[in-house]
């Protein structure tokens, strides 16, 4: 359970975005509610009602300097909300999708990223969806990496996908960083990515997608192209649901596929 005080805040109607923090200091300057109890089991994605009635969506998380308890997480107003503190229960309804696409040129505003809309729209078709967010950033390894981790470890997303930056040109940077901060890989699925893509083209051979873990969330690489993201997206869709339940902690026997 977590424990929201909405005694102080005003104007924050349905749509809103506000930021919840566990700390008696709160970031000045931005609506904020003063949050107690679980609040490390928050999650992107992660919804908090109080007597059936839909509060609040957690949208990621945040970190604010020079404030003591530091972490925070931005919220979305999904209803009405009381005047008053209340309880308010934490639900996790479907899975949350991160997907970050590596361009040069889309970065610059140079070109229209449709691969990364594409992996959405995919993972929606199969999978429910509680929240999907896209980042555009150009082909710089710190960069994506410092982004996975904070999509993983702040955020909590369930799912990252990222698209472009795998094949072996000097900008391609995307295997190198991904390896660098996941904590197990999924061979599994690289070889799939490849053997899809070799069942098109003999070009799949220089694709060299890694897919893994960072926490409770799964990474996986895919080619720039949206032809080669839905070609490889979709030998890997039947896998994401039983992926992430496993690695969130699901018991269940792995010996059927269902």
């Amino acid at each position: 359970m977590i424990k929201c005080d909405f005694s102080t805040i005003k104007d924050a109607g349905v749509g809103c975005r506000i930021v919840l923090g566990d700390s008696p200091f709160l970031p000045q300057g931005c609506v904020c509610v003063s949050i107690s109890g679980a609040t490390k089991e928050l999650r992107a994605g992660m919804v908090l009602e109080n007597n059936g009635a839909e509060l609040l969506r957690v949208l990621s998380g945040l970190w604010t300097s020079g404030i003591p308890g530091a972490k925070s997480w931005q919220a979305e107003v999904l209803s009405d909300l009381p005047q008053s503190a209340v309880e308010s229960a934490i639900k996790k309804e479907g899975y949350s999708l991160a997907y970050v696409t590596l361009s040069d040129k889309g970065a610059a505003g140079q070109r229209k990223d449709e691969a990364g809309p594409l992996i959405a729209e995919m993972i929606k078709n199969v999978l429910p969806l509680s929240i999907a967010q896209g980042y555009l950033i150009a082909d710089e390894s710190n960069d994506l990496k410092a982004l996975l981790m904070h999509l993983a470890h702040v955020d909590g997303f369930d799912l990252i996908m990222t698209t472009g930056g795998t094949g072996v040109g000097p900008r391609d940077v995307s295997p190198e960083a991904t390896l660098a901060v996941i904590d197990k890989r999924l061979p599994g699925f690289e070889r799939a990515i490849t053997a899809t893509g070799l069942a098109k083209t003999p070009h799949a051979m220089i694709s060299r997608a890694v897919a893994g873990t960072i926490g409770e969330s799964v990474v996986v690489n895919f080619p720039g192209s949206p032809k080669a993201v839905r070609e490889s997206l979709e030998a890997v869709l039947p896998a994401l649901k039983h992926t992430v339940d496993k690695l969130q902690g699901d018991k269940s026997d792995c010996a059927t596929v269902s």
